[in-house]
């Protein structure tokens, strides 16, 4: 039997946590975790999620149909950052991508857009 890692939440009460593909590996997004979203994330199985912007805790998908149900959530040797592995319904973006990471620094569009924000929110 193992033991839960505590992690370490920091000053602010909050990790980073990149989703990920479980199946491509494709990185998805990248978005912060509150102890409360790690609790429901583990209890649902779904992605739970805490915004900084809207200071509340969210359900990813919850409003655009795009979940993310989390297969495994890892944490970093630090135990400072989490890995959702997730199996990602539709888009993980706001902007319509599959990815956030859709784009180069340069400009140049990579990634899918796999549907239409103004139909979605």
């Amino acid at each position: 039997m193992t033991d839960d890692v505590e992690v370490d939440f920091g000053a602010d009460g909050l990790v980073p946590a990149v989703a990920q593909d479980a199946d491509s590996g494709e990185v998805l997004m990248l978005a912060y975790v509150s102890p409360e979203a790690l609790e429901q994330t583990r209890e649902t199985g779904r992605a739970h999620y805490y915004s900084r912007s809207r200071d509340e805790l969210w359900e990813k998908g919850a409003t655009s149909g795009h979940t993310q149900s989390v297969e495994e959530v890892r944490v970093d040797c630090d135990a400072d950052t989490l890995l959702y592995l997730v199996d990602q319904t539709g888009g993980a973006c706001h902007t319509g991508h599959r990815s956030c990471f859709y784009r180069t620094v340069d400009g140049e569009e990579v990634g899918e857009r796999v549907f239409d924000p103004d139909d979605v929110y």
